[in-house]
């Protein structure tokens, strides 16, 4: 952690002030080193993609936020940065907060809402009562792809550790699968959609349960997968696509009124901005319902 100026605004950029910043599995690839082709290599490098806040200047280009608005939002994946008392961004990452929503439980939407509402927008087509699987369904991604499906009019089943059974259900899932109990492979149940969002189940194993056609979702592929699916789908019925998750300004909209119609939006565990290291040590092991988030704190 460092000490630096705060940004200077442009034309067309605003600087936000800070209340919360979500915590995803790239901020920690990419401090592991992992992510260096995309993220590069050079230091210092800033982490947090997501968070929200309130608007402290806008530039004179800027028509759609003032001073004082609260925000929410997100800034390049790859870049980082708003883990940090001040952020400064262009107009089109941000969006009004939902009056109905903390600035902790705002920050914890736009990474995983966005890959949520991709996933129905343009990896599949979900039509009433179609039988939709979803692999870690009380994680980030599952907390609204989960209302989401339902919402659609499909018959959900959940797949979940024992403390997530409550929030499946509370989020209308059909069927809940404890996954230290039940082992899905083995089930007789066929199923139209497979999301794998817990990263266990590969496609080679998943399509035992999965119907002709269908459509099987990777969240988290490395290139051999993304070549890989593409070469699939030239002659299979059981259809492999990966999920290339990108921030989208209409998303953001999307996922405001989503939540101020009343989508469920879970912070399972908050940190302080300094406990950066006991967060990022203890997130790639933990099993948090829905999203974990730093806290900012004002400066003095």
């Amino acid at each position: 952690m460092t000490d630096s100026d705060i940004p200077e605004i442009t034309a067309a950029t605003v600087l936000v002030k800070v209340k919360a910043v979500s915590i995803n599995p790239i901020d920690w690839k990419i401090r592991q080193g992992e992510m260096k082709l995309m993220s590069g290599a050079k230091f210092p490098k800033g982490v947090g993609i997501d968070f929200s806040g309130v608007v402290e200047k806008a530039g004179s280009a800027i028509g759609k936020f003032k001073k004082g608005d609260e925000i929410f939002g997100s800034i390049d994946q790859f870049k980082g940065g708003a883990l940090a008392q001040y952020v400064l961004v262009a107009e089109k990452d941000i969006s009004l907060k939902p009056k109905t929503l903390s600035f902790e439980k705002a920050s914890a939407l736009p990474v995983v809402g966005f890959a949520a509402l991709q996933i129905f927008d343009e990896l599949i087509t979900v039509h009433e009562g179609m039988e939709v699987l979803i692999n870690g369904a009380t994680g980030g991604i599952g907390m609204f792809a989960t209302q989401i499906a339902r919402q659609k009019g499909a018959i959900v089943t959940a797949v979940v550790s024992e403390k997530g059974i409550d929030l499946a259900k509370k989020w209308g899932s059909d069927h809940i699968i404890d996954y230290k109990k039940v082992n899905i492979l083995e089930s007789n149940k066929q199923y139209d959609v497979f999301i794998d969002l817990s990263g266990k189940t590969p496609f080679n194993k998943a399509k035992r349960i999965m119907r002709s056609p269908s459509v099987y979702i990777n969240t988290v592929p490395g290139p051999k997968q993304i070549i890989g699916s593409f070469l699939h789908n030239l002659f299979s019925k059981k259809k492999y696509k990966v999920l290339l998750s990108k921030p989208s300004a209409l998303y953001l909209e999307k996922l405001a009124q989503y939540a101020s119609a009343g989508m469920d939006v879970v912070v399972g565990k908050t940190y302080d901005l300094a406990a950066f290291k006991e967060a990022y040590t203890e997130m790639p092991k933990s099993g948090v319902l829905g999203k974990a988030v730093f806290t900012v704190k004002e400066m003095y």
